[in-house]
């Protein structure tokens, strides 16, 4: 009966309160991941002489040997913080102590109200400035010093895969291209707003097939190429993926994640992987 008793009693005695002090004494010992990282803003003049954003990122250690570049085109995905050119800064920065160097640029949709403000007549003319306009930035990029003209990349997702695309395609500068959840033509996105019936939206869509995105990425071939798609992306269906992946006759790797426009973070650990395997550096 007594042991029944203690036991009893010791069953209803309060546990301890849980303690949350630790040793305040132990170094804490912070150093930094990056410090071989450099980060500039600069500004460059665009080819109508206004001057635009951008920023250079590389290792603060410059590699004595050639190394490789990325030019990055961000994404059209109002409100999100990264519609803009800081989409890359996080995979600039990863890549710049294996000795890559990266431009990431200010384009016309780093503005919220791009694309239902933009005049829509001329659409065709904006979209072939734009490409000469990418590759403006590919001269800033490739004036830098130390570069290695064999590992050249464009990295586009959204409206800058697509530019990319068309700027790499005729620009051999260009050796490498990563594609990421773009559509096959300017008109499947141009369509949205203002919308166009009939005769007109046929007459549209004629005059800017020779700029297709699709057309563009078999062109880029012999070049490797790795194109990434969402599953469930609403922009980008999967016939259009499969279809702009079948564009591509040379070298190509093709990677869909079960996921929207944005992509997913497994996306940008293969998207690193990749161009370290191509740059040949670690």
């Amino acid at each position: 009966m007594l042991t029944l008793t203690l036991a009893a009693a010791l069953m209803q005695a309060p546990a301890p309160p849980p303690s949350f002090d630790y040793d305040r004494t132990r170094p804490i010992d912070v150093r930094s991941a990056s410090a071989d990282v450099r980060v500039r803003q600069v500004t460059y003049l665009q080819l109508d002489g206004t001057r635009t954003g951008a920023t250079l990122v590389d290792s603060a250690l410059r590699p004595a040997a050639p190394r490789p570049a990325i030019l990055f085109l961000h994404w059209y995905e109002p409100p999100r913080p990264t519609s803009n050119r800081t989409e890359f800064l996080a995979e600039a920065v990863e890549l710049a102590p294996a000795g890559v160097l990266s431009l990431l640029i200010d384009t016309p949709w780093s503005a919220e109200s791009w694309f239902p403000k933009r005049d829509a007549a001329k659409d065709y003319e904006f979209s072939i400035q734009m490409a000469k306009d990418v590759r403006r930035a590919l001269d800033v990029l490739l004036e830098q010093p130390g570069i290695d003209p064999r590992r050249v990349a464009i990295v586009g997702h959204d409206f800058g895969a697509m530019w990319g695309a068309l700027a790499g395609a005729v620009d051999r500068r260009v050796t490498h291209l990563v594609y990421m959840a773009g559509t096959r033509s300017f008109t499947d996105w141009y369509l949205f707003t203002p919308k166009k019936e009939g005769a007109e939206r046929d007459a549209f869509v004629a005059r800017l097939a020779p700029l297709d995105p699709i057309a563009h990425l078999a062109r880029f071939s012999p070049r490797p190429v790795l194109l990434q798609f969402g599953t469930k992306d609403p922009f980008v269906k999967n016939e259009a993926a499969a279809a702009m992946g079948d564009a591509v006759t040379g070298p190509k790797t093709i990677k869909t994640y079960d996921f929207e426009h944005e992509l997913t973070y497994q996306a940008r650990l293969d998207r690193i992987a990749w161009l370290k395997e191509q740059f040949k550096v670690q």
